[in-house]
């Protein structure tokens, strides 16, 4: 656990919130005679005060968008991706308490898994330290870039072309595969974005969403 809250930046006086934020229902449910809970209630709490900290730093730092494109940013930082990466980097899945069968397939390296125990951890810090040690917390890990301007990650690109799109009448946007490449473990996508047939842009990624963003922000650069 010292190792664990090294990653985390915080020492928690009641380790047991720690360790139940850790504890996934497949452990808690092998363990139900010795009265252990999953991490599920904390998952909850925790949902709510990203949700609440993330709200309020867009709020502050970026006065001039409108709520539609705050709700979307919000979503976008907040996602199962966002947080499965978060969990990755402070190795998380090391510390899981998982059930004998969740952990023989797969269960330390699966995104739900892992984003809901980031969640768990954030009200495990709220609840021991108080809302400022847990809004430090996803600053620096959830948020970390977001003062630096850095938001090529968290802007929807599609929603922007569709909006620019639909000014007009009569505008059809299509995403086309276009190309495939790369073994199954680390394929590459090709996307091409088509307006009223014709091709507008074109984007690479490791899945098919990744490359139709691209494509996207690269109609939008083209446009612009």
């Amino acid at each position: 656990m010292e190792k664990l809250e090294a990653h985390l930046g915080y020492t928690f006086r009641d380790r047991k919130l720690l360790e139940n934020a850790l504890m996934h229902s497949s452990y808690a449910n092998e363990r139900r005679a010795a009265g252990c809970t999953s991490n599920e209630r904390l998952e909850f709490l925790g949902d709510s005060v990203l949700g609440m900290v993330t709200a309020e730093k867009l709020y502050k730092l970026f006065p001039d968008l409108p709520e539609g494109r705050l709700s979307r940013m919000r979503a976008e930082l907040v996602c199962e991706q966002s947080l499965h990466a978060v969990a990755l980097g402070l190795q998380l899945g090391d510390y899981l308490l998982l059930g004998k069968g969740e952990a023989h397939t797969g269960g330390r390296e699966r995104p739900s898994i892992l984003a809901d125990a980031v969640e768990a951890i954030i009200a495990a810090m709220y609840l021991d330290g108080g809302l400022e040690v847990a809004r430090s917390f996803i600053l620096t890990n959830v948020l970390a870039g977001l003062d630096a301007g850095v938001m090529h990650h968290v802007i929807d690109y599609k929603t922007e072309l569709q909006e620019r799109v639909q000014r007009k009448a009569d505008q059809h946007l299509e995403y086309r595969l276009t190309g495939e490449s790369g073994p199954d473990h680390n394929k590459r996508f090709t996307m091409a974005v088509l307006l009223n047939g014709a091709e507008i842009g074109s984007g690479t990624g490791r899945t098919k969403k990744e490359a139709e963003q691209a494509a996207a922000k690269a109609a939008l650069e083209k446009q612009a």
